[in-house]
């Protein structure tokens, strides 16, 4: 763990304020609270891995991060600006749509599902977004579209459809794609659950190589022991509640809880 240490406290310190911070986050749909309190930092250079049951809320804040979920209570900032709203006096108001997608540009998303556009090749569906959001010029848009598909391994499938990808394959586009509007942040949200497992090591090798370069991360996973290796910081979240949070070694190798413990022997048992 000592390189991914260096990697972070080498952050300067002009740069030292968190990227995410969530304050008291509360999320409901109807009547059920899924999110009861959330409160987390993530600093700059960081991979923050949320891991936990199914339906434990991890999902739900992620989308929260970018604002496809809207909070009920709390505060939740993103490169110090508040997700979603604007604060005046004591109130706080909602941005409009358009403000939105604006400051979700910083923000690149990886899916379960892939979600890329079927009628546009690999590289068209990476090209689309700086095209179209940022008006980037097409013949640049391409030529970064190349190189970003090169370095997830994927540069002699560019002329292929999604239908004529593995699953794999499909997801490391995603990635791609997101890498192209050149975020500040990426979130993951369990971007290997959809994948047979012999698919699983292409897109954490992809992972590990942007941990590696110093990206700012949240992933929410499955993968513990991708998590053990790859992350600064671990957050086991249960039931919408934060039950235990610190470095891989604190919280995998030595949980203080018994209900992490519990978790973290149901999913490392062979």
């Amino acid at each position: 763990m000592t390189d991914k240490m260096s990697k972070t406290d080498a952050v300067p310190a002009e740069f030292s304020a968190p990227m995410v911070k969530a304050e008291g986050v509360h999320k409901s749909f109807g009547a059920v609270e899924v999110l009861k309190g959330i409160d987390l930092e993530v600093k700059p250079g960081e991979v923050f891995c949320l891991i936990g049951p199914s339906g434990s809320g991890k999902s739900t804040f992620l989308r929260c991060i970018n604002h496809l979920e809207k909070i009920n209570a709390g505060r939740l900032y993103v490169d110090g600006e508040l997700v979603g709203y604007r604060q005046q006096g004591d109130k706080l108001y909602e941005l409009r749509d358009r403000e939105v997608a604006q400051k979700r540009r910083d923000i690149g998303m990886v899916f379960q599902r892939f979600n890329l556009f079927p009628h546009m090749t690999a590289v068209e569906n990476v090209i689309e977004a700086p095209a179209q959001v940022k008006g980037m010029a097409k013949s640049q848009a391409r030529e970064r579209a190349m190189q970003l598909l090169e370095r997830v391994g994927l540069a002699d499938k560019a002329g292929n459809y999604p239908s004529q990808l593995s699953g794999g394959q499909q997801q490391r586009v995603a990635i791609a794609r997101a890498l192209a509007m050149e975020p500040k942040l990426m979130l993951f949200d369990e971007p290997t659950s959809a994948l047979d497992p012999e698919l699983v090591g292409g897109v954490l090798n992809v992972i590990r190589g942007l941990a590696d370069e110093g990206r700012t991360m949240v992933l929410v996973t499955h993968e513990i022991r991708f998590a053990r290796d790859v992350a600064d910081q671990v957050l086991f979240i249960d039931g919408g509640v934060v039950v235990e949070q610190g470095t891989p070694e604190q919280v995998i190798d030595h949980p203080e809880r018994d209900r992490t413990r519990a978790f973290l022997h149901r999913l490392l048992e062979v």
